[in-house]
């Protein structure tokens, strides 16, 4: 591919944490640029830019993605949620807590794409997942500063907390 293939503009019209976006990218531009640079949504970051290190983790049509693998052209109708969105939604604010309360962020890099990988366990996992299967899921995000115990014990603090309430309810 030349040069100018990379220069040139693409139209896209997708939903961004639920709200209409259309905008005009560079062909070769990758969607947390887009996400940061153009939209503003800093959440996810850009690490590795190798799809290794889990810092650009976000969500598209329902499917957890690294933001770094794939270009912005490509979302083209797309439903793409970032930690922005899912915060705002209330949807992880347990989560959230519990990250807190186990002291299971410190310089908060890997955080978004931690709380992405944990989000998809837990709501895909039926009861408590074991810290195995834990461990398993999030084994795609690197994080340098907490040593990965307390994000497990912040995951499955909220495993056992809304499967409590799921039988609560149930009964």
């Amino acid at each position: 591919m030349t040069q100018a293939a990379f220069e040139q503009q693409v139209d896209i019209s997708l939903t961004v944490n639920g709200e209409r976006v259309d905008a005009r990218v560079p062909a070769g531009r990758h969607v947390v640029d887009f996400l940061r640079l153009d939209l503003g949504l800093t959440g996810a970051h850009a690490g590795c830019e190798h799809g290794v290190c889990g810092a650009c983790t976000l969500q598209i049509d329902g499917q957890i993605v690294r933001g770094c693998l794939i270009l912005a052209a490509q979302l083209d109708g797309a439903d793409v949620w970032t930690i922005e969105g899912v915060t705002d939604s209330k949807e992880i604010a347990d989560l959230q807590d519990n990250f807190v309360a186990r002291n299971a962020l410190q310089c908060g890099f890997c955080t978004p794409g931690m709380m992405f990988a944990a989000r998809d366990i837990l709501t895909t996992h039926t009861g408590v997942p074991s810290r195995a299967d834990i461990r398993e899921h999030i084994s795609g995000n690197y994080c340098r500063c907490t040593g990965y115990e307390a994000i497990v014990d912040a995951i499955e603090t909220t495993a056992r907390a809304r499967s409590s309430t799921r039988k609560e309810i149930a009964e």
